[in-house]
């Protein structure tokens, strides 16, 4: 017990040890402080950047223009456009005649379908016979299944055409979802 009386005793008689243990708690809590400010500031710039992505994944924003062409986030509508149906038909197999001329095959023949059993539903469909090459297939399907409009395979028929060509026959169903009019 003399002890801590004479530590008592000697901490008030002392001012330079009474100053240094002040000076001591004083920067304990304040850095305390400044590291409770600091983690403060961090998850409110983590729930900004997460409020960012998810206006952004929402389509309320458009990304920031720098980042546009890194994100290869595909423009335009998710709908086929068109006043009617037959227009919407129409935009279905021009965007697939162009996916397949991009990746280098031919269209040899189309046939659109509005009144199919999904068209109650709101699809528009078709079916084209087309001639690619074996090493464009996979970048045909991600053209028409990554763009936009939003685009479906419902069927792909692939024949091997004669031993010695590298040329593919598809019979390819697309179907794409047409909104009416608005």
């Amino acid at each position: 017990m003399n002890l801590v009386a004479d530590l008592r005793k000697s901490l008030v008689n002392s001012p330079i040890v009474a100053a240094t243990a002040y000076a001591a708690l004083l920067i304990l809590l304040l850095a305390v402080t400044v590291s409770s400010i600091a983690a403060i500031l961090g998850q409110r710039s983590s729930v900004a950047a997460t409020a960012a992505m998810l206006e952004q994944l929402e389509g309320r924003k458009a990304p920031a223009a720098g980042r546009a062409a890194d994100a290869g986030m595909p423009s335009g509508s998710a709908f086929l456009e068109g006043a009617t149906v037959t227009i919407a038909g129409a935009a279905l197999l021009q965007r697939v005649a162009t996916a397949v001329t991009k990746a280098g095959g031919n269209v040899l023949s189309s046939q659109l379908d509005v009144q199919g059993p999904h068209a109650k539903a709101g699809f528009v469909s078709m079916v084209a016979n087309c001639e690619l090459d074996q090493s464009a297939l996979q970048s045909l399907l991600y053209d028409l299944e990554a763009g936009m409009p939003f685009l479906f395979i419902d069927q792909l028929d692939i024949q091997v055409a004669t031993a010695g060509e590298s040329k593919l026959r598809l019979l390819l169903g697309v179907s794409g979802q047409w909104q009416g009019v608005k």
